[in-house]
């Protein structure tokens, strides 16, 4: 290239016609490989990877935002907070980054299960809303991160919840049941907490009050309050407390690593969270507060003994455990004993949906949400030659429903490797098996 450029200058300064019709024939030789080269460069964008690039001319990869925000990036990825102090808090792997949302293993031995039950489109896109907001904005594009997802890996090219993705909530929508709550604007304009953000060269910024209120966390983790419209957590104890206060570690400084205000109020992005009961039993208070607490009430009545489980939830503002609001199930169980110990019989009702039932319809209301009370009510059968003695009542949790054996096997048999059908195995039993949560026993 770099000698043709130089004869076609040279060319220009020699008089003869001949010259000039080589020069001519030059021109249309590079006018024509422009054009080309033109074509070429509108071409990109219209592969097989465009819709992305659609996505993320609103959705702002978060790469991007690294360049001046690497502390929340690293949080927000979870490139910081596998240490110690996090790790005695048990399954890290249960609470799952915001930045894994889409890349979780777990995420996507889940959805691989529901789809073999068929969804339609719009439960599709509805499943993916809070794991890939951009949906809420390109519905068209829900089928193609869902097979991204299933390929799993590197081939997750989109960013699930992503820096934008968050930024981009300016508020929430009118109908508190059209769940996810929040509302986007889709701009170029980035919003949070700051009542007054600094100007910089890269992207607007703006405030919204929703980023200082509970509503705001709300519009996905909406079995946590019980009004998801609300900025505040009702009551006494928590008053003036919101969700960030608990989940996001405060502390002051900038939040940017090129320039900014160094005494503003910043939180940490990785969102700490705790999905198993055992750190929270050196909390008194906590416990007090947030357990769910059981009690019984019953009484002999010609040869069975009938009653009710009261389960309660204290005043902080959400069930234990985990943050999903769809997949969790509860399992009150009741057993009535005799003087030995032996069991006469046992009853067990389950709390959620299953694989086929999730969202098919409304979503149901949470097992016990916050300065609440559930009422189950039982019947056990005493034979005549046993006498009851002593009643168990006890309240167990998994993070998702167990599949049929079908779905299941079905489901393992549509992976690829070996390997990725024992990782699935590993996730569906592990996080399908019931947790005691708490008990209560009874003496009749």
């Amino acid at each position: 290239m770099k000698n043709l450029l130089g004869n076609f200058f040279r060319l220009l300064d020699m008089p003869h016609l001949r010259n000039r019709c080589i020069l001519t024939s030059i021109l249309g030789v590079f006018c024509f490989s422009g054009v080309v080269f033109a074509q070429q460069q509108s071409t990109v964008g219209e592969g097989e990877d465009s819709w992305i690039e659609e996505i993320e001319q609103v959705f702002i990869p978060s790469e991007q935002c690294k360049q001046c925000h690497d502390r929340h990036y690293e949080e927000w990825k979870g490139m910081r907070e596998q240490t110690m102090d996090l790790k005695t808090f048990g399954r890290v792997d249960g609470a799952l980054l915001h930045g894994t949302a889409l890349t979780s293993p777990v995420f996507k031995t889940v959805l691989g299960l529901w789809l073999l039950t068929k969804p339609n489109q719009e439960q599709r896109t509805r499943c993916l809303s809070c794991h890939a907001p951009a949906v809420t904005v390109y519905p068209q594009h829900t089928d193609r991160i869902i097979d991204q997802v299933m390929k799993g890996g590197k081939q997750v090219k989109i960013e699930g919840i992503s820096c934008s993705a968050c930024h981009l909530i300016t508020g929430i929508q009118e109908n508190a049941y059209g769940h996810p709550t929040f509302k986007i604007e889709a701009g170029a304009t980035f919003y949070g907490s700051y009542a007054e953000p600094e100007e910089n060269l890269v992207h607007a910024s703006g405030q919204a009050d929703i980023y200082r209120g509970a509503h705001y966390c709300a519009s996905c983790h909406f079995d946590k309050v019980k009004d998801v419209t609300r900025p505040d957590i009702p009551g006494d104890i928590l008053k003036g407390t919101i969700c960030q206060d608990c989940h996001m570690e405060r502390s002051t400084g900038s939040s940017t690593s090129q320039r900014g205000a160094l005494n503003r109020p910043i939180g940490r992005h990785w969102f700490q969270g705790i999905v198993i009961p055992g750190i929270m039993l050196s909390n008194r208070n906590l416990q007090a507060e947030w357990f769910s607490r059981v009690d019984i009430e019953a009484k002999k009545v010609n040869g069975q003994v009938e009653g009710e489980v009261l389960v309660r939830n204290g005043a902080l503002p959400h069930t234990f455990p985990g943050g999903d609001p769809v997949l969790k199930q509860f399992f009150v169980t009741i057993t009535l004993k005799d003087k030995n110990g032996q069991l006469i019989d046992q009853y067990q009702e389950r709390f959620g949906r299953t694989f086929e039932e999730l969202l098919r319809g409304p979503i149901p209301r949470p097992f016990v949400n916050g300065g609440t009370t559930r009422h189950i009510p039982f019947t056990l059968k005493v034979p005549q030659d046993s006498e009851a003695f002593l009643i168990e009542a006890s309240v167990s949790y998994s993070l998702i429903p167990e599949p049929s054996k079908d779905l299941a096997t079905k489901f393992l048999e549509s992976l690829v490797t070996d390997k990725e059908r024992e990782a699935a195995e590993r996730i569906i039993k592990d996080y399908s098996s019931p947790r005691l949560l708490t008990f209560r026993t009874m003496n009749l």
